[in-house]
C-alpha cells in the first residue's frame, strides 16, 4: 500500500469516475485503474463498483477511503510543519464552529490568519456540538467549540463565553428583548425543537423538568436554519442562543425574548485534545479565536453573553 494509490482510491471515490480522478491526479486513466486494482488485490476485496452513475465505493471502500482521506490529511499536515518557511508558522487546521457561531466568526477568524499566518490553512466545520465532540475524538478536527463539557481525561475544555438561551416566535407574537417570557409560557405552544439527544435540546428538556412543565413538540429537525424558518412560517415557537437569531430579529422575520423561570444558559468552551501534541498552527489558531470571542462580548456583538467570571447566571438556570 502506497501513497499513489490512496490518492487514486480517495480521487475516484470524490469525483466518481476514474476518466475524472485521472484528471485530477495529471495521469492517464488505465495507470488510475491499475492503482486501484493492486490495492484491491493486495486487500483481497473489491472497493468500487461500477454503476450508471460512476464509481461507488463498497461498504469495505468507504472505509478505506475514510482512512485514506486521513492519512493523506494527516501527511500533507507533516509536510507544512517539517518544511515550514524561515520564521513563518505553517499547516493545515481543521476547526468546528457551533453553527450559531459561524456568522459571527468565520469571516473573521479567516481574515485575521490570512494577515498574521498566512501560512495556516483553515478547514471550518460547522454542525451541532454533539457531531463536533464526535469528530473531535475522532481525530477529524484539531480544536473546536462546544458547549456544556467539562474537561475530560480525553479532552481540554476552556470555558470562553456563556449565553442565554430566547424563546422565538413568529413576528406577530411581538415579544421583545426587555421583556422576558416565562418558560412555561411558551411551553403552551407548539415548538420547533432540536431532535432527541442533540446537546440543545438536552438543555431545554431539563429547563422543562424544572419548571415542571411538559412540552409539545410539533417539529424535529436538525438544523438551525430550518427551526428559524418554521417559526417565521407560523409553524410554532422555537428556543434558541441570542446569537443564532441576532440578524433575524432585526430584521423583522421573527421575534424573540430571553427566557426566565428558569432562565436557561449555556458555557461554550474551546476544546482540544488533551494527549495529542498541539502544533504551532493550532496554537495561534486557537489564540486568534479566543481573542476573536473575548472582543465579540466585550464589544456587545454577542447578545445577553458573558465572559466566564463575569458573575454568576440566576441560581435557577
Amino acid at each position: 500500500m502506497d501513497i499513489k494509490q490512496l490518492r487514486a482510491v480517495v480521487t475516484v471515490a470524490e469525483a466518481g469516475s476514474v476518466t475524472r480522478a485521472a484528471e485530477l491526479l495529471h495521469l492517464v486513466q488505465p495507470a488510475v485503474t491499475r492503482q486501484i486494482r493492486s490495492l484491491e488485490k493486495e486487500l483481497g476485496i473489491a472497493l468500487f463498483e461500477r454503476t450508471g452513475q460512476g464509481m461507488r465505493p463498497t461498504k469495505a471502500g468507504a472505509i478505506m477511503v475514510d482512512r485514506a482521506r486521513r492519512a493523506l490529511n494527516e501527511l500533507e499536515r507533516a509536510r507544512a510543519e517539517v518544511q515550514p518557511p524561515p520564521g513563518q508558522v505553517t499547516g493545515i487546521v481543521a476547526v468546528g464552529l457551533l453553527e450559531s457561531t459561524s456568522d459571527l466568526l468565520a469571516e473573521p477568524l479567516v481574515a485575521a490568519l490570512g494577515r498574521e499566518h498566512p501560512g495556516v490553512v483553515l478547514q471550518l466545520i460547522t454542525a451541532y456540538s454533539g457531531h463536533l465532540q464526535q469528530w473531535l475524538a475522532d481525530g477529524d478536527l484539531d480544536l473546536t467549540l462546544l458547549y456544556n463539557l467539562d474537561s475530560t481525561p480525553a479532552v481540554n475544555a476552556t470555558p470562553l463565553v456563556r449565553e442565554r438561551l430566547w424563546a422565538v416566535a413568529p413576528p406577530e407574537a411581538g415579544l421583545r428583548a426587555d421583556v422576558p417570557v416565562p418558560f412555561a409560557e411558551a411551553a403552551l405552544h407548539p415548538l420547533v425543537m432540536p431532535a432527541a439527544g442533540h446537546a440543545l435540546r438536552g438543555l431545554i428538556d431539563a429547563a422543562a423538568t424544572r419548571a415542571r412543565t411538559e412540552l409539545s413538540v410539533a417539529v424535529q429537525t436538525n438544523s438551525m436554519r430550518v427551526q428559524k424558518q418554521l417559526v417565521a412560517a407560523g409553524h410554532g415557537w422555537t428556543i434558541l442562543p441570542g446569537l443564532g437569531i441576532a440578524d433575524d430579529v432585526e430584521s423583522g422575520t421573527i421575534s424573540a425574548a430571553p427566557l426566565s423561570e428558569p432562565d436557561i444558559w449555556r458555557s461554550i468552551v474551546l476544546a482540544t485534545p488533551r494527549y495529542a501534541r498541539t502544533p504551532p498552527a493550532v496554537e495561534v489558531v486557537a489564540r486568534e479565536l479566543v481573542h476573536l470571542i473575548g472582543t465579540a462580548v466585550a464589544q456587545g456583538r454577542w447578545p445577553s453573553a458573558l465572559a466566564p467570571g463575569a458573575g454568576d447566571p440566576p441560581a435557577d438556570s
